[in-house]
Formats: C-alpha cells, sequence, structure tokens
C-alpha cells in the first residue's frame, strides 16, 4: 500500500509476475501519459503554426534592423572581430543579390515553412504548364499588408512549387533596401528573393538562362493601403513597368491571383486628403515602403490583438502565360495592347475561380 500510495497515479497497473505483463504495463503507462491534454498533438502543431508565422513576422519587421544594431554594438566588444568580418564579406559580396543572390533548397525545404502553409491554410493553383525554354513575369494580385501567398508559394518548397513547375526557378521580388540590411539579406536570398529593380531583373531575363520566372508584386506600396478584408481590388492601370521589361525581353506574362490575401490582417484605412494619408504617401515616396496601422490575432489567443496574421485560407491561382514578343525598343503603343491584354487576362482569372474559393458570383475584381 505504502509502494502504491508513493506511485504517480498514470503509472499505477495492475501487478503481474511475468516479464511480459510489465513491459505492457509500462507501454499502457506510456500511452497514458502522452494522450494527456497538454500534449495533445493537434494542440501542440497549432501552437508550432503559430510560431513559425510568428517568426516570419517578425523577420519581416524587425530582423534587419535588430541585425544592424547588434553588429554595430558589437565592435564596442571583445568580439569586434565578427563585425569586421563580416562587414568585410557584406562588401565583396555586395552585388549578388543583383545577380539573383544564392538560394538555398536545404532552407527552402526547412520543416518551418510546412507549418506556415497550414496554419492559414495557403495553396498554390496551376492551371498551364510552363515552358522551360522561356522566362516569365509573373504579376501577382493583390499585395495585402505582407503577401504572405506569394513568400510561401515562390520563396519556400512548402507548396511543391518546384513539382508543379518542373525546371522553373521561382524568384521573388521585394525592395532592394531588404538587401542592405545584415543577416536579412542572406536570410532572403537563400529562399531565392532578389532586389525588384531593373539591374537585377535584366540580369535574369537576359544573363541567367531560361527558366526563370521573376514574381512582381504589381501593386506594391499603394496597393497595400487599401488591404482589407471582403475588399478585392489591385492597382493595376498605371503600373506598365513590368510590361516594358517583359517586351525587352521577350518574358511571357503570368497574371496570379491570391484569393485570400486581403483577409489576413485588419487595419486603419486612412481617407485620401487625411494626414495619415499623407504621411504614408510621403513615406512611399522617400522610402519605397508605406506604413501601416494594421493587427492580427495575438499569440496566445485569437479574441486580442497582436502580429500574428488571422487564420484564412490564401489560394494563389497562377494563370495563363501571355506570349510576349521581344523587342529591344518597345514603343508605348506596345506596352499598352500588352497591358491591357494582361489586365483582361487577369479579370478572366478572377471571375473564372471566385466561386472556387468563397465568392459570390456577383463579386467584380475592381481594378485602380
Amino acid at each position: 500500500e505504502r509502494e502504491s500510495f508513493l506511485l504517480h497515479p498514470l503509472l499505477v497497473n495492475k501487478r503481474t509476475s511475468s516479464p511480459a505483463g510489465t513491459g505492457s504495463s509500462i507501454l499502457s503507462a506510456l500511452q497514458d501519459i502522452f494522450s494527456v491534454t497538454w500534449l495533445n498533438r493537434s494542440k501542440v502543431e497549432k501552437q508550432l503554426q503559430v510560431i513559425s508565422v510568428l517568426q516570419w513576422v517578425l523577420s519581416f519587421l524587425v530582423l534587419g534592423v535588430a541585425c544592424s544594431v547588434i553588429l554595430m554594438y558589437t565592435f564596442c566588444t571583445d568580439c569586434w572581430l565578427i563585425a569586421v568580418l563580416y562587414f568585410t564579406w557584406l562588401a565583396f559580396d555586395w552585388n549578388t543579390p543583383k545577380k539573383g543572390g544564392r538560394r538555398s533548397q536545404w532552407v527552402r525545404n526547412w520543416a518551418v515553412w510546412r507549418y506556415f502553409r497550414d496554419y492559414f491554410p495557403i495553396q498554390l493553383v496551376k492551371t498551364h504548364n510552363l515552358l522551360t525554354t522561356r522566362n516569365y513575369i509573373f504579376g501577382y494580385h493583390p499585395h495585402g499588408i505582407m503577401g504572405l501567398g506569394a513568400f510561401c508559394n515562390f520563396s519556400t518548397e512548402a507548396t511543391e512549387v518546384s513539382k508543379k513547375f518542373p525546371g522553373i526557378r521561382p524568384y521573388l521580388a521585394t525592395l532592394a533596401g531588404n538587401f542592405r540590411m545584415p543577416v536579412l539579406r542572406e536570410y532572403l536570398m537563400s529562399g531565392g528573393i532578389c532586389p525588384v529593380n531593373r539591374d537585377t531583373i535584366d540580369y535574369l531575363l537576359s544573363k541567367n538562362g531560361s527558366g526563370n520566372a521573376i514574381i512582381i508584386v504589381v501593386g506594391g506600396a499603394a496597393e497595400s493601403l487599401s488591404s482589407m478584408p471582403g475588399k478585392n481590388a489591385v492597382t493595376l492601370k498605371n503600373r506598365k513597368g513590368f510590361v516594358k521589361l517583359a517586351l525587352r525581353h521577350g518574358a511571357d506574362l503570368v497574371p496570379t491571383y491570391s484569393f485570400g490575401e486581403n483577409e489576413v490582417y485588419k487595419q486603419v484605412i486612412f481617407e485620401e486628403g487625411s494626414w495619415g494619408r499623407w504621411v504614408q504617401k510621403k513615406f512611399q515616396k522617400y522610402i519605397g515602403f508605406a506604413p501601416c496601422i494594421f493587427h492580427g490575432r495575438g499569440l496566445f489567443s485569437s479574441d486580442t490583438w497582436g502580429l500574428v496574421p488571422y487564420s484564412k485560407p490564401i489560394t494563389t491561382v497562377v494563370g495563363e502565360p501571355i506570349t510576349v514578343p521581344k523587342l529591344e525598343h518597345p514603343t508605348q503603343k506596345d506596352i499598352d495592347l500588352y497591358h491591357a491584354m494582361y489586365m483582361e487576362a487577369l479579370v478572366k482569372l478572377f471571375d473564372n475561380h471566385k466561386t472556387k474559393f468563397g465568392l459570390p458570383e456577383t463579386e467584380v475584381l475592381e481594378v485602380n
């Protein structure tokens, strides 16, 4: 009785004199331990999903600045040599992002990205094959707050983009300023992310062979300012630079729409003419991005506010490529023609798939 009193209740089993009975009792006890609530597998996986998303959000928002501060501080410590070595490497490696970066399939296949995918969940839908003998420019819409669908689908292998489009190398293009941030630049390049500037895109479409797909979030910062749940709107009418690049290199245009991208964050929308919108436009003009006042859910509860995006499905549909001829000096008429074709194809893509992902037949894509 004294012995039974000292044992944990989960380990108390019927005594048996046979070795097999003892083994069975231990196995039963272990099964009992791993069935307790705090070790419930589905709950553990959900928390891992939340953590995987939060680490990326924090990387997006603060990793570059934090690493810059830490390295500058390191100069003032006994570890100053580490900072010297890194900045020496940085100077030597400065132009690597402009040449497509340093992609790592190991990083792209991290398990953390599968948890990231399953949190929302995110899926990639292929509608047509892509030829490995051609290069492509994907127009990604809408921007949302952080372009979560673009990152998951094209900078990781969580949705198996390389299997769905064999022989195609995706390069997600983002602000060039991100590649001036120590450590953050290495993180971005490992996923196949590159600067969204003319030099980089010219290099990838002319000196990197065929089978390249540059993913450009066409609406940019201006589009992010209007991102809100329930709204399907894109900033496109006056965005023609990507069409000109496609014509100069003979790269086919591929319309891409992410249903649900605008649903994962809520933000304060400032009206045109307000002081808030004035500040946002000044940031956009001089720095390249527009600060948004947004929120998602809390880390431990969906009923509180925080930086973790809401768990809403994001489905990225890759449309039919538009064949584009190579014109070294395209005229404005050429640019306008293919831009109009692209807008028509994007609206058609939206209309053909909207009812599959919870939108009514009457929903119209707003093109600004």
